[in-house]
């Protein structure tokens, strides 16, 4: 029998297979860093969102509490909810560097004999950002209401309400 002489093999990868393995790696980083990337944006989006909803919420809040005013009937000492005034450039609260605008008309389909008790008020929210003046325009609907809150601290700490037809914004 022949004894063949033994070969010594060296352990390792060629340069090829190194190569291929590295190419590999890359293709799969540069997807795991695309998607990294994308979900910061979706993030950064959903938190646009959220802060959004929240200053429209300050706006409706905002616009419950103060724009219709109260006022007084001479005649017969009777307070009434008046026709609001149109609102411009009014800091949002909580929400600095937002300002908003607001302008109420009765709502056409409301046809009470009183006045109309629902109010169609459409708002625009105005920011700076880049340099660049930035707006958005929503429409709501408002009762023709004071809250209760708000009437009594109108009425003990503002002083008297103003007369009718003498309204003052």
């Amino acid at each position: 029998m022949r004894r063949l002489a033994p070969t010594h093999r060296r352990g390792g990868f060629t340069i090829l297979e190194v190569l291929v393995a590295m190419g590999i790696l890359l293709v799969g980083m540069s997807a795991v860093i695309g998607l990294l990337t994308f979900g910061a944006a979706m993030t950064r989006n959903a938190s646009l969102k959220g802060a959004s909803a929240s200053a429209v919420e300050a706006v409706v809040s905002d616009l419950e509490e103060g724009f219709f005013p109260i006022v007084r009937d001479e005649a017969t000492g009777q307070t009434s909810v008046g026709a609001p005034p149109p609102i411009e450039n009014r800091p949002v609260p909580g929400h600095p560097g937002l300002t908003y605008s607001a302008r109420g008309t009765p709502d056409p389909k409301d046809t009470r004999a009183g006045g109309a008790l629902r109010w169609r008020v459409d708002v625009e929210i105005r920011w700076m950002t880049s340099g660049r003046s930035r707006s958005r325009t929503f429409t709501t609907l408002l009762l023709r209401q004071v809250p209760f809150g708000e009437r009594l601290r109108r009425e003990l700490i503002d002083g008297p309400s103003p007369k009718a037809g003498n309204q003052t914004p």
